[in-house]
């Protein structure tokens, strides 16, 4: 056990699972409290139980404004947060002229305005003590294009562009904001990531990861504690000057 989170308070968004669940352990392994949030109930108590015995929940859509704003009420009522982790998120592969304008918006709400409301949410009492860490989870989707998930992609550059212009407006207050951009990880987000693709190519969804894989010099998905490890160290002092960045996680990729 590790002590480089030691006397902070973490909330993190999507923790049930996937990258969210792998940044709690990290977190929990070096010693911050954990404040974690998930939209299904059952499915975050049980990953809260495995995790950490002393970690607090709130269930709720972090779509939802009020909801939102209620949960960190809670959260902040046991004490300051000092770090925020907006991670939760969806994908919905498809052609762009094959997305309804229910399916587009259902991954703007989900991506974007979650961190609006989250971010907004808890910048008064970051604001209040002067200093907080915000790490969102961004992707290499919000660096280029790609194909058959327009409303992904749009989404991670809305991201990268409010992680850019909060790092302006917050550093004057002790408040760094970050985001990580990991390429393709190997989580569940990642199945649905591949099946949608096949589905618009007509591929098997075993050639479209060994087409995906190719593509990078070390040829394999990223790991969830890969990203957990640079979220560490984002959340905790050793990063005290690093603000405004998109940290890459993709094996090289972007040198080909």
């Amino acid at each position: 056990m590790g002590t480089r989170l030691a006397g902070k308070r973490a909330l993190i968004t999507g923790a049930s699972r996937g990258i969210g669940r792998a940044i709690a352990e990290a977190f929990r392994d070096e010693g911050a409290a954990l404040a974690l949030n998930a939209r299904n109930p059952e499915r975050l108590a049980q990953a809260a139980a495995e995790i950490d015995s002393s970690a607090t929940i709130y269930p709720c859509d972090v779509s939802d404004r009020d909801s939102v704003f209620e949960m960190v009420a809670q959260v902040e009522a046991d004490g300051p947060i000092d770090v925020l982790v907006n991670n939760a998120g969806i994908h919905i592969a498809r052609p762009f002229t094959d997305y309804s304008f229910e399916e587009f918006s259902a991954v703007i709400e989900a991506n974007v305005y979650s961190v609006f409301h989250v971010t907004q949410a808890v910048l008064n009492g970051m604001k209040s003590q002067q200093s907080g860490a915000i790490i969102n989870i961004a992707s290499t989707a919000g660096r280029w294009g790609s194909r058959n998930q327009s409303a992904y992609n749009a989404s991670k550059h809305a991201v990268m562009g409010i992680t850019r212009c909060l790092a302006l407006e917050m550093a004057p207050h002790g408040i760094r904001t970050n985001a990580i951009c990991p390429w393709v990880v190997a989580t569940d987000m990642a199945d649905s990531f591949i099946k949608g693709h096949a589905a618009a190519t007509g591929m098997s969804t075993e050639d479209i990861t060994n087409a995906f894989t190719a593509t990078v010099p070390i040829q394999r998905f990223v790991k969830p504690e890969e990203v957990a490890a640079l979220a560490v160290y984002l959340g905790s002092d050793e990063s005290g000057f690093v603000n405004g960045q998109g940290m890459t996680i993709d094996a090289g990729y972007t040198m080909i």
